[in-house]
C-alpha cells in the first residue's frame, strides 16, 4: 500500500475519479444498513432460545418463594450467587434487578444528586458537580451527565486505561468532582482492558471529595473473543486494601448475553452501600421480575454453563470482527490516512480518521445507505476535538451486508482523506503565495 500523504496531487486526484466512481455505483444500489449500535444478531438471541421455556410451570424458587408474587427486593439468592461469583463478589454484595444496567446507573445518580452517596455529604444536587470522562467512551454515559447538567472532563484514554497522572490531578484538587465513568473490560469503543496498575490507582488515589464514586460498567466482563481471555483486576477488592471500600459501584448485566431486552441487571458495592440502595430502592417498587430470575437461574444453573455461553456467542461474532480487520488492512493498511483497535473482547472497533474527516465520512456512508454512530458520539457533548474517531459495531449485520458496509466505509474514508490532504495542499500554496507577495511588498 501506498502513504497517501507522499502521493504527488495529479495522482490523489486521479484516484479521487476512480473511488467517486466507486461510490456513485454504491449510492445506486440503494442500501439500507444499519452498524449504529452494538446490538447482538439474531444468531446470539438464538442461542438462549431455552430461556423461554425453563420455567416449565414451577415457578418457586430454591427456599420456596413464588416468583410470580411480590418481593425478593435484592434479587432471588440464587442469583444473587450465580452473579457474585462471575463479578468476583459476595452474595450480600450485590442487587439484581430489573433488566437494564444502564437504569441503575442512572437511577444511582439521580438518588445522588437528591440524596447524596452515603448520609453524611451533602446531596450533590445542591453544588455544581463535575465528572470525569475517559474518552472515546460510551454515549449513554455521557448523555446522563448532560441531562442533569453535570460537567463532564475528557480524560484521555491510553493503551492500560485513563490517563491516570491527569485523574489523580484533578480529584486531588476539586471537590466537585464526585465521580468517573469507567468501562474497564474491553472499552466501548476502544476495546482497552485496564491494567492491574491502572486499577491500583483508581482505589488508592486521593479525592478532595470523600463521597467520590467510580461508576465501574463491566458491561463486557465476560464477552471475550478469543479463548485466552484478558484478565481485570477485582476493583471492590482493590478498594476495600486502599481503605476506600466505599468507592466504587459495579454494573453489570446480561443484555449481551441471554435477550437484549430482557435480560438481568446487577450492581455490586460494599455491604453499606448495597444496603443504602436497597432501603432507597423499597420506595421506588415492591421487586424487580424474579420470574426473569429464577428462568435465568434455570438456563444456566451455575457460571461455569455461562462461560461456555460466551463461548458460543464468541464463534458467532468471531468471524464479523475478523473481517472488518480484514479489510480495513487490506483497503487502508499502509495508507497513512487511518488507525483502528483490535480488540480481545467487547463489542466494537475504535476508528480514528485523519483530523477532521470523520464527520465527513460517517455522512458520506449514510448518503450511500449505512448508518453509523454519529460522529462525536463517544466523547462528552458530541463534540471530538479533533473530529476523528468513529465507533465501527459489527455484531448485528449479517456478514454479507457487514463485508458491503465495510467496503463502503472504506471507500467512503479514501475519499474524504484525499479531499482532506488536497484542500491542505492548496492552503498551504495559498498561504505560501499570499507570504512571497507580503516579502516582495516588503523589499
Amino acid at each position: 500500500m501506498v502513504d497517501f500523504l507522499t502521493l504527488d496531487t495529479d495522482t490523489l486526484r486521479h484516484m479521487q475519479k476512480q473511488l467517486t466512481l466507486k461510490y456513485e455505483n454504491f449510492k445506486q444500489k440503494k442500501l439500507k444498513l444499519n452498524m449504529s449500535r452494538g446490538k447482538p444478531c439474531s444468531e446470539q438471541l438464538d442461542l438462549s432460545s431455552g430461556l423461554l421455556e425453563s420455567l416449565n410451570r414451577n415457578y418457586q424458587a430454591e427456599d420456596g418463594t413464588d416468583c410470580r408474587n411480590y418481593g425478593g427486593l435484592g434479587g432471588l439468592p440464587e442469583a444473587r450467587r450465580l452473579f457474585a461469583e462471575l463479578l468476583e463478589v459476595q452474595p450480600d454484595e450485590i442487587i439484581v434487578h430489573g433488566n437494564s444496567s444502564l437504569a441503575l446507573m442512572h437511577d444511582l445518580i439521580t438518588r445522588a444528586l437528591i440524596f447524596g452517596v452515603d448520609g453524611q455529604e451533602a446531596p450533590w444536587g445542591q453544588q455544581p458537580i463535575k465528572f470525569l470522562c475517559p474518552s472515546p467512551g460510551y454515549d449513554r454515559h455521557f448523555a446522563i451527565c448532560e441531562f442533569y447538567n453535570i460537567e463532564m472532563i475528557t480524560i484521555p484514554i491510553r493503551e492500560d486505561g485513563p490517563d491516570m497522572d491527569l485523574v489523580e490531578k484533578l480529584v486531588a484538587t476539586d471537590e466537585t468532582i464526585k465521580g468517573i465513568w469507567c468501562i474497564p473490560k474491553y472499552s466501548n469503543p476502544t476495546g482497552v482492558t485496564y491494567s492491574d496498575q491502572v486499577v491500583t490507582r483508581l482505589a488508592r488515589m486521593k479525592t478532595k471529595a470523600p463521597d467520590f464514586r467510580i461508576f465501574w460498567d463491566n458491561a463486557y466482563a465476560w464477552h471475550d473473543l478469543s479463548s485466552d481471555p484478558v484478565p481485570l483486576k477485582n476493583i471492590l477488592t482493590a478498594c476495600k486494601e486502599a481503605n476506600h471500600p466505599d468507592r466504587v459501584y459495579i454494573f453489570s448485566s446480561t443484555s449481551k448475553i441471554t435477550y437484549a431486552g430482557a435480560g438481568l441487571a446487577m450492581v455490586a458495592s460494599s455491604v453499606p452501600n448495597i444496603n443504602r440502595l436497597k432501603k432507597q430502592m423499597g420506595i421506588q417498587t415492591i421487586g424487580p421480575n424474579k420470574l426473569n430470575q429464577l428462568a435465568h437461574i434455570r438456563f444456566f444453573k451455575n457460571a461455569q454453563n455461562v462461560r461456555l455461553h460466551m463461548k458460543k456467542h464468541a464463534a458467532v461474532l468471531r468471524p464479523k470482527f475478523d473481517l472488518v480487520l480484514n479489510l480495513l488492512e487490506t483497503e487502508l493498511g499502509g495508507k497513512k490516512i487511518a488507525s483502528w483497535s483490535r480488540p480481545q473482547g467487547g463489542y466494537f472497533i475504535s476508528f480514528n480518521t485523519l483530523p477532521g474527516c470523520a464527520k465527513k465520512v460517517v455522512q458520506m456512508a449514510a448518503d450511500a445507505g449505512v448508518e453509523l454512530t454519529k460522529a462525536g458520539a463517544t466523547f462528552p457533548y458530541g463534540i471530538d476535538p479533533n473530529d476523528e474517531n468513529i465507533r465501527i459495531a459489527p455484531t448485528y449485520p449479517p456478514l454479507a451486508e457487514l463485508k458491503t458496509a465495510m467496503e463502503l466505509f472504506t471507500l467512503c474514508v479514501q475519499l474524504v482523506s484525499i479531499e482532506n490532504i488536497l484542500r491542505s495542499r492548496e492552503h498551504s500554496s495559498t498561504e505560501l503565495l499570499l507570504h512571497e507577495e507580503s516579502r516582495v511588498q516588503i523589499v
